[in-house]
């Protein structure tokens, strides 16, 4: 059965008058480190059997035309790591970015990446800017990378800019309503996403979409991410159809 297929039979069955079109899904792709020790490879070993898992699920959203990929990547805390993963991270970026535009472009994803960049590498973020660029017109998925990214900080920078704009009179401060404050996120123009799906067993959000996960759908797996595959995948979707979405509302009998 074809990830299309799936997404079909689990709507099909489910009997919510609330259910949603599957759109937008979430992923944070965890448990690469305990992979990588479970099988007695280092912690770059285990990123980049996590990178091709990230391909593949790409592959599984194109088949499902799920139009609306976002990852946790790269989270601001990771900085903290030691120095020799954290560089082995970011040249996995860079050779993900360089070797794979052309099957982007190929596929019709388009990338895009929210957190705050400045803190990358020179390198990482030129090809970043690059492969940003080139795939702008791309319209079958967009895959957004969270890198240097908080959900925090990125309220903290939306309060900032929001001040700012107040302070020089380019804002009324009686006309931001939620619609006002969402033009000033990362993921302006973004659809929120329907459903999170976290890896490895933890069950929180770790600072991740946290104003645009208040309505999401959350999923989660013991499976490592190195190990997500298609069956796991489709194990979220029929999950997902078969939940009640209330946004918040009563739902009469």
């Amino acid at each position: 059965m074809t990830i299309k297929q799936a997404i079909q039979q689990a709507q099909n069955k489910t009997v919510q008058p609330q259910a949603k079109e599957l759109n937008h899904v979430a992923v944070i792709m965890d448990g690469n480190r305990r992979w990588a020790k479970k099988h007695n490879k280092t912690a770059n070993a285990g990123h980049q059997q996590g990178a091709q898992a990230l391909q593949d699920v790409v592959k599984y959203c194109l088949e499902g035309e799920i139009e609306w990929l976002t990852v946790y990547a790269f989270s601001i805390e990771n900085w903290q790591r030691n120095k020799v993963e954290v560089d082995g991270l970011m040249e996995l970026l860079y050779q993900f970015l360089k070797n794979k535009s052309k099957v982007l472009m190929e596929h019709g994803v388009r990338l895009n990446v929210i957190g705050d960049q400045t803190l990358l590498p020179v390198k990482q973020r030129q090809e970043l800017n690059k492969v940003v660029e080139q795939t702008q017109n791309n319209d079958k998925l967009t895959l957004t990378l969270a890198l240097s990214y908080g959900g925090r900080d990125e309220i903290l920078r939306v309060v900032q800019k929001v001040a700012q704009d107040v302070s020089n009179q380019s804002l009324q401060a009686d006309s931001i309503d939620n619609s006002v404050l969402e033009s000033y996120l990362d993921t302006a123009g973004m659809p929120d996403p329907d459903l999170l799906i976290r890896t490895s067993g933890e069950k929180r959000l770790s600072n991740f979409l946290l104003w645009q996960l208040s309505y999401a759908e959350l999923y989660f797996t013991d499976v490592y991410w190195p190990d997500f595959d298609e069956a796991e995948f489709k194990k979220a979707i029929d999950c997902y159809y078969s939940r009640e979405r209330r946004f918040g509302q009563r739902v009469e009998d």
